[in-house]
């Protein structure tokens, strides 16, 4: 005789359980859209032209304050929730002088945008003009009315990769640091040829260009500046000279 089949059992439980769930998802998801929509559509929260301080820029010293205000154009009198805050940030760090940004809302309807600068380190001659490197070998555009004593690193190239030029700059601040306080007197630094270091200095009233190679350049400029007067005397008319053998110093006329 044929047993009939068992019934399967609902478990009431398990189903009340993920109808429960189910229940406060939707709702969740309800009064998430509830809040979006009051965040980005009620008045309190727009940005106003009519409140001075809604665009809040800190840290401005040299970057232009107009393109960086351009960027937020197009938010003003929409919601400070409708802001895309990463894309504005994208196009705060576009700017040359702009090193790092960062943008925040504050409570109800301000933005405040937060800048830090690059720092210039030389000046470099280019064909298009003189222009401001920093340390990351970023070209930087003079701001208008603003006095810099940088001395003049030669051998960048605009067409070269960012990469190139760092390794200029690179070299170039390892004999700005290696000669401390003897760089005072240094007007260029030549890195074409990080092997090869030229330098440009004033001597005794005299502008002489001193080939340096690639190390001991404290010592090597020392040395030279003691024995000047002498070497001055024996080659009266002399302005470069070869100091890439210590202990000697050999003019190049």
């Amino acid at each position: 005789m044929a047993r009939e089949p068992k019934k399967r059992r609902i478990d009431w439980r398990l189903t009340f359980a993920i109808l429960a769930l189910g229940a406060a998802g939707v709702s969740t998801a309800v009064a998430g859209y509830k809040v979006s929509l009051y965040v980005t559509s009620d008045p309190q929260f727009t940005l106003s032209h009519d409140r001075k301080d809604a665009l809040t820029i800190l840290g401005l010293t040299y970057a232009s304050r107009s393109k960086v205000q351009r960027i937020f154009a197009g938010d003003f009198d929409r919601s400070i929730f409708s802001v895309p805050l990463a894309e504005r940030r994208r196009r705060l760090l576009a700017i040359d002088w702009v090193e790092d940004a960062s943008v925040s809302r504050v409570w109800p309807d301000r933005l405040v945008i937060r800048i830090r600068e690059r720092k210039p380190v030389a000046f470099v001659s280019l064909r298009s003009g003189p222009l401001l490197i920093d340390a990351q070998g970023v070209l930087l555009e003079p701001p208008v009315q603003s006095q810099f004593s940088f001395p003049v690193l030669s051998g960048v190239r605009e067409e070269e990769t960012e990469a190139a030029r760092r390794g200029h700059v690179r070299a170039f601040l390892q004999v700005q640091e290696e000669m401390g306080y003897l760089a005072k007197e240094v007007s260029e630094v030549d890195a074409s040829d990080p092997e090869n270091i030229r330098i440009v200095a004033q001597v005794d009233r005299r502008v002489v260009t001193l080939l340096l190679g690639d190390g001991n350049y404290a010592q090597r400029f020392q040395s030279f500046l003691n024995h000047y007067p002498e070497i001055r005397q024996g080659s009266p008319h002399a302005k470069v000279f070869d100091l890439r053998m210590d202990g000697r110093f050999t003019v190049k006329e």
